[in-house]
């Protein structure tokens, strides 16, 4: 990702991430540390420095945590502004304590970039930016102005000009580094957990749908019996009546809307009752069944079928599962909308795999995005011409990203490659293929071992 980019700059949402609590725990963890190795130093080493500033420093850090304690409740979370305050806090505590303790001559300068790395993971740009830069200014005047470290003969711990530099400008680029890192890093989590939130919500949504499909099969089931009946007393109370026309016009209105009755769960119910055609179905129904909705919108979608002539297998009954139905629907979708005036889908099986191949006759996938396709969030700039074919699409890959991540999750494979167009028999080089490839055990579980007899009647005994 570039480090200008949209993605890297953009500006969701990113207050309220942190508690305080989270902070006070660090801060606590820091100053057991800064007195830790002050003590080491003057015990141990017997170094000598200014412990009265140093000793000041450490206390306005404890009188910060105390007050953040028990001032503001436990579980706060930190506003912006309240988190940016917390880690200059920090920043200029650490700073005056690198001051009085030899400036960049200390090594525990590089705790420098403790607060630069926070910041980046969870606010904007422009409070990361801002304490980075104070970061960057406060490490460069350490390194002219500072209190001397001296030993205990009285001689000042000093690191050579050109060691000192090569410090700083280590702190410098370490600073700018861990920032991007942090934030790239962050903001990839935070795409990823969006679009795996929208993944589950659409397939919670496909899963709805599916239970509804059976409650709604069940029902016509179960209402076809009494409408049938009721259709059948109306016609013989209607061939009586034929000398009482008010009573007549009655029946006959009764009559048809128990018809109409009966065409609305016909068109609703699509299976029989829960059983098991509900959750198996024939490999070349699940894929109609996904494309239906974007078979009636201005472009061709044909069905071949091309199993493998040399092991000859009848068509797998693959599980009907939802992430499947909808992940195909997704990759047809975007082939619809892509295509110039055709979409072929043609399945294939063979003893150990199921395929299916989705084809285009339009454009193709862009070549600067073509290694990047299954990734949530993938932009690329717009033309004239995306305009024209797909109005309100941002090219943000998120479909794909849910079509592959819903599939891959029922055992598939997906390849995004180009050629569409030939590999339909035109002559033009260009459209879209993308291949699912499913292990058929994972897809089609029960299945027979192949065509052949099926052997001899049983007879059953009552």
């Amino acid at each position: 990702m570039n480090f200008w980019s949209s993605e890297f700059l953009s500006e969701r949402p990113r207050t309220d991430w942190v508690r305080l609590r989270t902070l006070v725990f660090l801060r606590w963890f820091a100053i057991a540390g800064q007195v830790a190795a002050l003590m080491a130093a003057t015990l141990v080493f017997e170094l000598r420095f200014n412990t009265g500033l140093a000793s000041i420093a450490i206390g306005a850090a404890v009188v910060a945590n105390l007050i953040s304690a028990f001032v503001a409740p436990w579980n706060k979370r930190l506003s912006e502004p309240e988190a940016v305050l917390m880690l200059l806090f920090d920043l200029l505590q650490l700073a005056l304590l690198l001051f009085v303790t030899g400036g960049l001559n200390n090594p525990f300068a590089i705790l420098a970039l403790v607060p630069v790395t926070i910041a980046a993971t969870f606010l904007h740009i422009r409070s990361a930016l801002l304490i980075a830069i104070v970061s960057m200014l406060v490490l460069t005047l350490l390194a002219a102005y500072h209190l001397p470290m001296r030993t205990a003969a009285g001689d000042d711990i000093a690191l050579p000009n050109l060691l000192l530099f090569g410090f700083w400008a280590a702190l410098m680029i370490g600073i700018a580094f861990l920032g991007v890192y942090a934030r790239q890093i962050t903001s990839e989590m935070h795409s990823m957990g969006d679009a795996l939130l929208a993944t589950q919500m659409a397939l919670a949504r496909e899963q709805k749908l599916t239970d509804l499909g059976g409650v709604v099969a069940a029902a016509a089931h179960e209402l076809g019996t009494p409408l049938a009946t009721i259709k059948l007393v109306s016609s013989e109370m209607a061939a009586e009546l034929k000398d009482d026309p008010d009573l007549l016009e009655d029946i006959t209105l009764i009559a048809e809307q128990t018809d109409r009755c009966r065409d609305i769960l016909r068109s609703m119910g699509r299976a029989g009752k829960d059983d098991t055609h509900l959750h198996r179905a024939p490999l070349e129904a699940v894929v109609t069944e996904a494309a239906e909705p974007h078979r009636q919108r201005g472009k061709t979608v044909d069905f071949t079928i091309a199993p493998d002539v040399d092991h000859p297998m009848r068509q797998p009954i693959i599980l009907r599962r939802p992430e499947i139905i909808h992940g195909l629907r997704n990759l047809i979708q975007n082939a619809v909308d892509f295509a110039k005036s055709r979409v072929v889908i043609e399945s294939a099986w063979s003893a150990t795999e199921v395929s299916l191949r989705i084809m285009d006759d339009g454009r193709g996938f862009p070549a600067s995005v073509i290694g990047r396709i299954g990734d949530p969030f993938v932009r690329r700039r717009r033309s004239d011409d995306d305009e024209i074919t797909r109005p309100g699409y941002e090219g943000m890959g998120l479909g794909l990203f849910i079509a592959k991540t819903l599939l891959e999750r029922s055992g598939a494979t997906l390849q995004f490659g180009n050629g569409g167009a030939r590999a339909m028999g035109q002559t033009e080089d260009a459209g879209a293929i993308v291949t699912v490839i499913w292990n058929r055990d994972d897809v089609d579980p029960e299945r027979d071992p192949g065509l052949g007899p099926v052997g001899p009647n049983v007879r059953f005994d009552a």
